[in-house]
């Protein structure tokens, strides 16, 4: 009877195997969806910046593809110093990068300025109007991005819908030339990115308590005084986060400027085109490239920050 009852017992498995097998499962499971996501991330981001950082240590060749890793003396070098030498010391990639930089940082700041009465606005209507004004600000996306700049065309070009309506009305006795201006070019990164700003502000102000602004009132604050000294810290967080959606992509831009902008709209990504596909300079368009991800690096890390502050208040 003793034996029949050991090996009932053995056949069964221990309430602490069960669990810890349980735990095992649970643990390659999870294992299987951070997997997921890294796979992608090194066979997407991971995998095409190294072939551009090694194509951006080789040498100029006229051959197919036009670089190589080969010296005069039939040795493998690699053409670090004399590559990335070059974009610090040329003028043309120093006032690119500047360039780039400073129509990013206006174009943010003008969203910006847009952007938060918009959301703000947005934040305080009813439950049914502030479906509609979503809706409005995410409508722009159901059209090509391409087909949306090239609008902006037939209404900035001197012959354009807003200089008819102008001279038709005579407010102006010739037409105003805003195609290939740096107004055209702010234009249209402004109207572009404008909805990345205004989402992260009204998904912050949406959530804020009003409460806080109700005592601030009644211990005798000032509305506008309690807008800077609450409102406007508690949506900080939104503001960087929207301000990083913006100035990130707006550095690297090519189709705006390209579409809208003279020959004075020199951009980085301009740069990076024509390095590639014009003077078929493989290496220094690498290393553009490459230095356009370092220079965003610095922006992505503070972008990084508020969103995990940001996880953190809400857990």
């Amino acid at each position: 009877m003793a034996s029949t009852d050991t090996s009932k017992c053995a056949g069964r498995q221990p309430a602490s195997g069960w669990l810890e097998g349980l735990l095992k499962g649970l643990g390659s499971r999870r294992s299987l969806v951070i997997a997921v996501p890294a796979l992608w991330l090194v066979l997407f981001f991971l995998a095409p910046f190294l072939i551009v950082l090694w194509v951006s240590t080789s040498f100029v060749v006229i051959a197919q593809p036009p670089y190589t890793h080969i010296g005069g003396d039939g040795t493998f070098t690699l053409n670090i110093v004399a590559t990335f030498g070059r974009l610090f010391r040329d003028a043309l990639y120093i006032n690119s990068y500047l360039n780039s930089l400073q129509v990013a940082a206006i174009s943010t700041i003008l969203c910006l300025i847009i952007a938060y009465p918009t959301a703000y606005g947005m934040a305080r209507c009813g439950r049914s109007t502030r479906n509609i004004l979503l809706m409005l600000v995410i409508l722009p996306f159901w059209t090509s991005f391409l087909i949306r700049v090239y609008a902006w065309i037939g209404l900035l070009k001197n012959n354009g819908l807003i200089n008819e309506i102008l001279l038709s009305l005579d407010i102006i006795d010739s037409p105003l030339k805003m195609m290939n201006t740096n107004f055209a070019v702010y234009l249209g990164i402004v109207y572009s990115y404008l909805p990345f700003m205004i989402l992260p502000l009204y998904a912050n102000l949406e959530k804020m308590d009003l409460s806080l602004l109700e005592a601030a009132t009644d211990l005798g604050c000032k509305p506008v005084k309690a807008f800077f000294a609450i409102t406007v810290p508690l949506s900080f967080p939104g503001i960087v986060a929207g301000s990083m959606l913006v100035f990130i992509p707006a550095v690297g831009e090519y189709v705006i400027p390209e579409l809208l902008g003279g020959s004075s709209s020199l951009m980085i990504g301009r740069v990076l085109v024509n390095e590639f596909f014009s003077n078929r300079d493989w290496p220094t368009a690498s290393a553009v490239a490459v230095a356009i991800l370092i220079l965003l690096v610095v922006p992505l890390m503070i972008f990084q920050k508020y969103q995990d502050k940001e996880l953190v208040k809400e857990t």
